[in-house]
């Protein structure tokens, strides 16, 4: 039996929400015909992650996560990886489950020796598999799941999986790109026909999950059919609906563009907040830069970014 996740709202976030405008892009003509500028050695990841309870809830279901391995083997083998969970079922257990996520996929995904691909997708079924194990073990976590966003960076190319609503944009060029589908009931009927994004944004039933880690033995990953290359300059960003619901992507875009990665996601925060902040704010970015040029700062890091593994 299907299970429907219905996260909680107060009455004016459905009366007032801001519309979304809509990328412009297809995303999978993006993948088809991206290029590399440079060879991959030339590119170097630079991450900030940064989450916040929002202005209205009483606790944290959002964990976010950027890794990089401290082994150079690792790092050449692996890459670099960055998630993002949004917990559902109750207070407590949304934040049990969505740190679950995170803690398996960060340990499951380097433990693994099947190419990148395939290792993300099993990092996240075992997700899956121990938040399930963790809810039947204490039956007040009972019912819990939780949204997944992942990107890996390896040799160049971009790995991405997912399941539920929180989002991977690519800002490439001067242009966002929306690199994931909601597995919402509002994205089921925009992807029929039914109403536009715009209508989605509004709907009564959009935050109605049809897929999430932990609410059915088995789960649908959904992961692009091929790699995209990197280039230098691109800025992927991974975030939890708090964030999307509030601000549009035209304004995700810009900020992005104009700040670096963690000015750039308290940036973000801030406004998702000054718009209500009626959910958790998780936002990671993970910006490509070119080693022939000078790198600038280094990256602050956050409680919720990792250095090493």
């Amino acid at each position: 039996m299907l299970r429907f996740f219905r996260k909680w709202r107060c009455q004016h976030d459905r009366d007032a929400g801001p519309r979304l405008v809509p990328v412009k892009k297809d995303s999978r003509q993006l993948r088809e015909t991206g290029e590399l500028a440079l060879g991959p050695e030339d590119l170097e990841m630079v991450a900030a992650v940064q989450t916040d309870v929002g202005c209205e809830r009483g606790t944290n279901e959002d964990c976010g996560r950027f890794i990089r391995p401290g082994d150079p083997e690792v790092l050449a083998g692996k890459g670099v990886l960055a998630v993002i969970a949004d917990g559902m079922g109750g207070s407590a257990a949304g934040e049990v489950a969505s740190r679950i996520a995170v803690d398996a996929i960060g340990r499951l995904y380097y433990e693994s020796a099947a190419p990148a691909q395939e290792a993300l997708k099993q990092a996240l079924l075992g997700a899956n598999r121990e938040i399930l194990e963790a809810a039947q073990k204490d039956e007040r976590l009972a019912g819990m799941g939780t949204t997944c966003v992942t990107l890996v960076v390896l040799r160049g190319e971009a790995h991405a999986a997912h399941v539920g609503d929180s989002r991977l944009y690519l800002v490439r060029a001067g242009q966002i790109y929306r690199m994931t589908e909601d597995h919402s009931m509002v994205g089921e009927m925009v992807r029929q026909g039914m109403i536009t994004r715009q209508e989605a944004c509004q709907h009564d039933d959009r935050n109605v999950i049809l897929r999430a880690l932990g609410s059915q033995p088995t789960v649908e990953i959904a992961m692009w059919d091929r790699p995209l290359p990197v280039r230098p300059g691109d800025r992927f960003l991974l975030c939890s609906d708090g964030l999307h619901d509030l601000v549009e992507e035209e304004t995700i875009k810009e900020t992005v563009l104009a700040q670096e990665p963690h000015a750039a996601c308290e940036r973000l925060i801030a406004l998702a907040k000054q718009r209500g902040g009626y959910d958790n704010i998780t936002v990671a970015i993970v910006s490509a830069r070119s080693t022939q040029q000078p790198a600038g700062g280094r990256m602050r890091e956050t409680r919720e970014a990792e250095a090493a593994l």
